[in-house]
């Protein structure tokens, strides 16, 4: 499963060559960061909705778009499904509250 992130990142970067005209992720790319932000902060808002309302498929529609909004976003930063996957591989074995609290000092 973890080559779907890795085909998705090449198509990120493959789209930021693109006209906005020609494709979803360009038209993205063209209108910043604070637009996708708002996507994301939307998606998250459908994604809650189903989570207490909808059936898995649409719950799983609404994570998906949640994940391929903040992917792009990411991508923005140049950041990538990598670095999250890294950072939550470095959590493996130590506590959450453990964590949680390290990232408040």
């Amino acid at each position: 499963m973890n080559n779907i992130f890795k085909k998705l990142s090449l198509i990120l970067k493959d789209r930021k060559s693109k006209s906005p005209e020609s494709s979803y992720v360009s038209s993205l790319y063209d209108k910043g960061l604070e637009y996708t932000c708002s996507k994301i902060n939307e998606e998250s808002e459908e994604l809650i909705h189903a989570l207490k309302n909808e059936n898995n498929e649409r719950i799983v529609s609404e994570a998906a778009d949640l994940w391929f909004h903040t992917l792009v976003a990411l991508s923005m930063k140049d950041l990538s499904s990598d670095d999250i996957l890294e950072e939550l591989e470095k959590r493996f074995g130590v506590s959450g509250h453990t964590e949680k609290n390290n990232r408040n000092s």
